[in-house]
């Protein structure tokens, strides 16, 4: 799904290879692209997070690697 607009020409909805123009379409249909856009906004911010504590995670382990080599 993107939504483009053309400077300033009308905004196109590209779905499922079809394109609407988004000024005809039904209140109720732009809430649901408007609740897709939260909701692809919303996996973007976890995805990242993720990967966060997936950085944090691997300095923890080589950190005790390092810790647990000084041991022998």
């Amino acid at each position: 799904m993107t939504i483009k607009d053309f400077n300033s020409k009308k905004a196109i909805l590209t779905f499922d290879g079809k394109k609407y123009i988004m000024e005809e379409l039904s209140e109720e249909i732009k809430e649901v692209i408007k609740s897709l856009q939260i909701a692809d906004a919303q996996l973007k911010i976890h995805e990242d997070t993720l990967k966060l504590l997936s950085i944090g995670k691997n300095s923890l382990v080589n950190d005790l690697r390092k810790k647990l080599k000084n041991i022998y």
